[in-house]
């Protein structure tokens, strides 16, 4: 489940509709019901937050939200999209990360999932992160 405060329009998200899980984007929100409007690619419809999941954060779903990465001599991986930056440990592991766009510097000391990803793009770089490609 995720809580409600968490999720912005323009997130993924895994909606379950009675057992049958689809990866969606939120495309509207009811604040005053608690409800969450996401299309799955197939059908809008409205969720609670019970009935949504996160999308874990891998190299896979990087990789689909577009970042470019360089493994670096030191063991550690830096993932890029435009002007945003990222550092891991090492490959494969994203539990702790820094993250950076222009002056600003973020430390991420847990893991993130694709939703929290994208709310710390958009409030550093006032852009969407999505599947598109932008310089």
């Amino acid at each position: 489940m995720i809580k409600f405060h968490e999720i912005k329009v323009g997130d993924y998200v895994i909606a379950d509709n009675d057992g049958d899980k689809q990866q969606g984007e939120v495309t509207n929100l009811n604040r005053d019901e608690k409800q969450v409007c996401v299309d799955t690619g197939v059908q809008e419809f409205w969720y609670s937050p019970g009935q949504l999941s996160a999308i874990p954060l891998d190299d896979a779903q990087l990789e689909r939200l577009k970042f470019t990465h360089q493994e670096n001599e030191d063991g550690t991986v830096k993932y890029m999209k435009g002007a945003f930056r990222m550092i891991a440990p090492q490959k494969g592991d994203l539990s702790k990360l820094e993250i950076w766009y222009r002056d600003e510097k973020r430390h991420i000391m847990e893991p993130l999932n694709v939703h929290n990803l994208q709310n710390h793009f958009y409030e550093m770089t006032k852009v969407h992160l999505n599947e598109e490609d932008f310089s």
